[in-house]
């Protein structure tokens, strides 16, 4: 069933779709949002079912990426205290993740390697007040591949900073999940249409693929 919804996702999607052109992998990051146990874990806060679907395609890109030593960068919400750091978004949710907590470490199925690094955020944006623009300049990097939740908050957000900040964005539709199906497509054609070049997982990887094989 959720692969029927995503062929029907990426109809919708394609009326707005841009050649993505050569993607060179020496030059790409792979960021998973927010895939804590909050949102990942059956027995997290603010479970996400949806989040069993996009795991397998997460894994796969990170599979990759780790294979060919490509930079894999996490991030993790999560708040000291919502009243000195939680600005309006602890008061609209009435709830947050607490640092250092069970909820807040990244789900174990994904959990990263003693090299990749897992910014903090306190807000949807994860270049909000992060090192992240800073890791990503610092490794020469220009495209970014975007997985996680949620797809309408956290990653949109960020996939918009990250294209106003020049950087080019690949999202990818069935890595991304939010609370249900109706916000993940107005997402989708959203950033499609002014923000990112929107995929599969399995596109992605043929992408850059294909530009190994044509330049070694």
């Amino acid at each position: 069933m959720y692969r029927d919804k995503l062929t029907e996702w990426m109809k919708e999607v394609k009326i707005f779709h841009r050649n993505p052109g050569k993607v060179e992998p020496s030059r790409t990051a792979l960021l998973i949002i927010d895939m804590e146990n909050y949102f990942a874990s059956p027995d997290g806060n603010s479970y996400l079912s949806d989040t069993k679907f996009i795991l397998p395609s997460i894994k796969k890109l990170l599979h990759y990426f780790r294979e060919k030593k490509l930079p894999v960068i996490y991030t993790a919400h999560q708040h000291i205290d919502p009243k000195i750091d939680g600005g309006l978004l602890s008061t609209w949710w009435g709830s947050f993740i607490e640092e250092g907590t069970y909820h807040a470490k990244i789900y174990e199925e994904l959990t990263p390697l003693p090299e990749e690094r897992i910014i903090k955020k306190r807000r949807y944006n994860a270049f909000y007040q992060t090192e992240l623009e800073l890791v990503l300049r610092g490794m020469d990097i220009k495209n970014l591949v975007i997985t996680g939740v949620m797809t309408n908050l956290c990653c949109e957000t960020t996939a918009r900073e990250a294209f106003q900040r020049d950087f080019m964005v690949f999202f990818i539709a069935d890595g991304n999940c939010t609370a249900n199906d109706e916000m993940h497509i107005s997402s989708l054609k959203n950033l499609a249409f002014g923000f990112a070049h929107v995929l599969t997982a399995e596109d992605m990887l043929k992408l850059i693929k294909n530009y190994d094989k044509k330049n070694n």
